[in-house]
């Protein structure tokens, strides 16, 4: 219920910062009208139906196997650490499966807290002890008991929204002709400059509440699992390589390649070195 309650109070939100800007702008609210409609389905309705269809697009995009029924011993603990942990943080039990890959990673996925997936890759249980994947199993947990895959996509809807909008708001005041009208290739050349631009900008406020929700994350992973347990996972992380996950999962990813420099800003996730830091400076 409360993130319908976001959802609404931000698509009101959107609606009445167009209208003022339109208003102060002097522009034909009439005119901007489809806009604004179309820039609200695109946008929102466009993450909306991604986050919907999301643990079906995971599944199939890593090929993971839900865990069913457990083959063994290992896959049997899987699924109970991941009860318990769900059950200690609040949550209905998640799908439990695991996803074929040498390199060590886990993401979580899921429109709604109680109907969640947790996968993690073969290469992570293989090189990791089970103290180290119960960490990573916590971090995990704590992303669907956080609400991060919905309130990370109703972000990206907002600030797609406020792209399309306000990509034709710059446009038709760089554009404008004698007549007051814009058109024309001018119109198209500025649109695109404007919409890459935007898109850009809107793309740091993403990526940077990605990396602050991993944080966080750590954080509910060292409450429920134990802070060494958490530092040692992410201490292991870093002597192999990135766990390769495809592009519309890395942001889910707990393990995942990251630039240097201002190439840093547009990352999901923050640096390993930098999370282990502020697991060390969290309260014993």
């Amino acid at each position: 219920m409360t993130r319908v309650i976001l959802f609404l109070a931000t698509n009101f939100a959107v609606v009445l910062v167009l209208s003022v800007v339109m208003n102060v702008l002097g522009l034909n609210q009439q005119g901007m009208l489809p806009t604004i409609i179309f820039a609200s389905v695109f946008g929102m309705g466009g993450s909306l139906i991604s986050l919907m269809m999301s643990k079906r697009m995971a599944l199939r995009s890593t090929r993971a196997r839900v865990i069913e029924q457990p083959a063994d011993s290992s896959e049997t603990w899987l699924v109970e650490t991941v009860r318990r942990q769900a059950d200690a943080a609040g949550i209905g039990m998640p799908d439990v499966a695991v996803f074929d890959s040498a390199a060590p990673n886990a993401f979580a996925t899921g429109a709604k807290r109680n109907d969640a997936l947790v996968a993690v890759s073969t290469g992570l249980l293989r090189t990791m002890d089970r103290d180290e994947v119960e960490a990573v199993l916590a971090h995990e947990i704590s992303h669907v008991a956080n609400g991060d895959m919905v309130t990370l996509t109703l972000i990206q809807g907002v600030v797609n929204t406020f792209v399309i909008v306000f990509a034709r708001i710059v446009a038709g005041a760089m554009s404008r002709g004698g007549d007051g009208r814009s058109s024309g290739i001018g119109y198209f050349f500025a649109y695109m400059v404007a919409q890459a631009v935007l898109g850009f900008l809107a793309s740091l406020i993403v990526m940077w509440f990605s990396r602050w929700r991993e944080f966080r994350a750590d954080a509910g992973g060292a409450s429920l699992a134990g802070r060494n347990k958490m530092i040692a996972a992410l201490e292991r992380l870093k002597t192999g390589q990135p766990g390769e996950l495809p592009d519309s999962m890395e942001a889910f990813g707990i393990n995942v390649s990251i630039r240097k420099g201002f190439g840093a800003l547009l990352k999901t996730h923050p640096p390993l070195s930098e999370r282990i830091t502020a697991l060390r400076a969290l309260p014993a």
